[in-house]
């Protein structure tokens, strides 16, 4: 199926809406202290579609992030990553024919290659998985989930994660709307709230670095309020620090601020990339929720992504579907507000390259939480 796959330069990676498979996801890893490498590959259209007998080649490419586990071996990382996504009977296939050809391609100390696919869950598309309300029941057990993708496969060796790093479940908007169309597309509470803080004189504006510790201070308190790890404002310096101009895939980034007579109330990060903004992090004060901040903030967002050329918008993880006992369900109560369409994600699956270490490593990530890649 892959007739070939060669490396390239991380500036050649092509232009793309998924941030974390450009040259600027590269230059923040770097930042971070990670390597990252880009590859292309063919591969014959028919072999990627079930609905065609084109017999012409399809080029793709995918970037690819080292992660060191010990002084002696690292896991090849794949965000959101390969972006083309082949019919549903092909998908294991081709994930098995790409690994291979990887293989001589990774360090030699490679453990597996881990793939956080962006590609629609199989079973976001049966209509056995939703109840009579329309919600989404979500994925069956893993042993179910892996013979699905392991269909048509030769070697069977695609194993569904312990863990999803990026978000699985997104709401997606539509920016090819006008305003109009937009806010009448939105629940009436949301556009409510959006109205109420323009009354109230919420204003958005830009920051630059040298205001970083106005985010930082939302970002502080809204750890505290949802008791969730505070990362250190050095990997929000290199998010808006972050460059890669002269490159194929750069991205614009915006840390906006909602403020009333300048006094910070939430603040996020927009990452502009090809045809998608995206919705990053947030983070908002405690105190003064009544001004209805947030909202203006995402309302902001979504017109800056759109007078960028951005037709759609990503906010970028909620809860799988409405359940309040889910840790995310007021991301999705909030998110789902706004009118977009609710998206689910395979989520990470691994290709083991030495099984005998691989089942060594998962076992250890499976008793440690964060004894996997961040």
């Amino acid at each position: 199926m892959i007739a070939d796959i060669e490396d390239k330069e991380v500036g050649d990676l092509y232009k793309t809406g998924i941030i974390q498979q450009t040259a600027y996801w590269s230059k923040v890893k770097k930042l971070q202290g990670l390597q990252s490498k880009a590859f292309n590959f063919k591969t014959k259209v028919s072999d990627l579609y079930t609905d065609t007998d084109d017999m012409s080649y399809f080029v793709g490419d995918l970037l690819v992030i080292l992660q060191a586990v010990d002084e002696d071996h690292c896991i090849a990382y794949v965000p959101y990553g390969p972006e083309v996504e082949p019919s549903e009977e092909n998908q294991g296939y081709f994930l098995e024919q790409l690994s291979e050809s990887l293989r001589s391609q990774l360090p030699i100390n490679c453990i597996m290659i881990r793939y956080d696919l962006s590609w629609e869950s199989h079973w976001a598309k049966d209509d056995d998985c939703y109840d009579l309300h329309g919600n989404w029941l979500g994925v069956p057990e893993r042993r179910i989930q892996e013979m699905r993708l392991n269909f048509n496969t030769e070697h069977w060796n695609l194993h569904k994660s312990n863990t999803d790093i990026l978000p699985s479940n997104t709401i997606f908007m539509d920016l090819k709307r006008d305003d109009d169309m937009l806010l009448g597309r939105m629940k009436s509470k949301t556009r409510y709230n959006i109205n109420l803080a323009a009354r109230k004189g919420v204003r958005i504006r830009s920051l630059g670095l040298e205001s970083l510790e106005v985010w930082y201070d939302l970002y502080r308190q809204t750890a505290e309020r949802n008791n969730f790890f505070l990362h250190d404002i050095n990997n929000f310096k290199i998010i808006l620090s972050a460059r890669a101009n002269d490159t194929l895939s750069p991205a614009e980034v915006y840390l906006l601020v909602a403020e009333v007579e300048d006094k910070p109330l939430a603040a996020m990060f927009l990452v502009v990339s090809a045809n998608r903004g995206t919705y990053l992090y947030g983070a908002s004060a405690t105190e003064n929720r009544n001004y209805m901040a947030t909202y203006a903030l995402q309302w902001r967002a979504m017109q800056i992504a759109r007078e960028k050329g951005c037709t759609e918008y990503d906010f970028f993880g909620v809860a799988p579907q409405a359940d309040p006992s889910h840790p995310m369900y007021g991301l999705y109560r909030f998110k789902s507000g706004f009118g977009g369409d609710i998206y689910h994600r395979l989520g990470c699956w691994d290709y083991p390259l030495d099984k005998q270490k691989y089942q060594y490593y998962i076992s250890m990530e499976f008793k440690n939480q964060s004894y996997h890649l961040s």
